[in-house]
């Protein structure tokens, strides 16, 4: 009896044990998802925001935080009132320019390859997967809102209470389920450290990805700017495969306008700026175990994207880092 109470005394024994709890917990809310997801990633990002601007400039912390919540909610009501009809019309038609698209009049061997590429089922569901997403998040936009809102408040509760809700956790220490609180704890930091660094990578990375690609389309005359810069945005948070999802509607658009020629301008572009995020980009933002091999992260996005849909492209590969961090799992050739 001793011994199987030493074995559950454990600390790799005990881990295992609440982290199985922690997903446990997790899949019993998996309809509130969004809604957790969406505060934790806005909490991660507007900390990052302000602890960056705060080392740089002599400002209240707490009116920091106020000013910056509202200059994000009066853009959002802006850009909702102004913009939406729009950005929607827009992707509407991408939509159905996409889908008129036919190469039936094309006997062509690099066409026949192209279109074999398009018409396989992965890169289809990646395809029907994120325009469905953003169809229906904008013709839901009601429930999308309530919940950015309320992930939005629940951020900023959180942000301006920072200090007193790190003092009042730290009761738990003491408590009766400190030792559950230390397997928490750990885990917290591990997620906010992998997980949360990801997510803030991939993020920059995508707006910064989004703007040199606007610049490019708009030099070639491309139609419908707003809807494709939502939809490179969206594509680009997905590590790797965004970027050759985006090529597939983007080259069937520049074939539409211009011909083969503006395909290869397209290409070409789109490769410079893929560059300068593998070689610039991801060794300032990303650390070395997120560097992972291309095979990896395609096997990893396909599984999550099955299982968790359009959440699953995106959070995929910052949960397989996570669990990496977790089983100490490090890149020996970079230590």
């Amino acid at each position: 009896m001793e011994s199987i109470a030493g074995f559950f005394r454990k600390t790799g024994v005990k881990r295992i044990i609440i982290f199985g709890l922690i997903v446990l917990i997790l899949f019993s809310v998996r309809s509130m998802m969004n809604l957790i997801l969406l505060t934790f990633i806005f909490s991660f990002l507007m900390n990052g925001l302000v602890e960056f601007t705060t080392k740089r400039m002599k400002f209240n912390r707490k009116l920091l935080v106020l000013l910056l919540y509202a200059l994000i909610v009066s853009l959002l009501t802006v850009g909702i009132v102004k913009y939406l009809p729009v950005i929607t019309t827009e992707i509407s038609q991408l939509i159905r320019q996409i889908s008129n698209f036919s190469m039936e009049t094309y006997d062509n061997a690099i066409v026949n390859f192209i279109e074999s590429i398009i018409t396989s089922d992965q890169i289809t569901g990646y395809l029907e997967n994120g325009f469905s997403f953003l169809l229906k998040s904008f013709s839901d936009i009601s429930k999308t809102s309530v919940q950015v809102l309320l992930a939005l408040l629940l951020s900023l509760f959180f942000l301006l209470e920072k200090p007193r809700l790190i003092e009042f956790t730290n009761k738990f220490k003491h408590s009766k389920i400190a030792p559950f609180y230390r397997e928490i704890e750990y885990f917290g930091k591990k997620f906010s450290r992998t997980f949360g660094k990801v997510i803030e990578a991939q993020f920059i990375i995508a707006l910064i990805n989004t703007f040199l690609s606007v610049i490019v389309l708009m030099i070639l005359g491309f139609p419908q700017i707003g809807g494709l810069s939502i939809m490179i945005f969206f594509l680009g948070l997905i590590p790797v495969a965004g970027v050759i999802i985006s090529l597939i509607p983007l080259s069937l658009i520049a074939f539409t306008i211009g011909g083969f020629l503006t395909v290869v301008y397209v290409f070409v572009a789109i490769m410079i700026i893929h560059a300068i995020e593998a070689y610039i980009l991801n060794p300032k933002l990303m650390s070395s175990k997120t560097d992972l091999p291309v095979f990896y992260t395609f096997i990893v996005l396909i599984f999550s994207q099955h299982f968790f849909g359009v959440w699953g492209l995106i959070i995929g590969i910052p949960v397989f880092v996570f669990l990496l961090d977790i089983l100490d799992v490090t890149d020996t050739q970079r230590e």
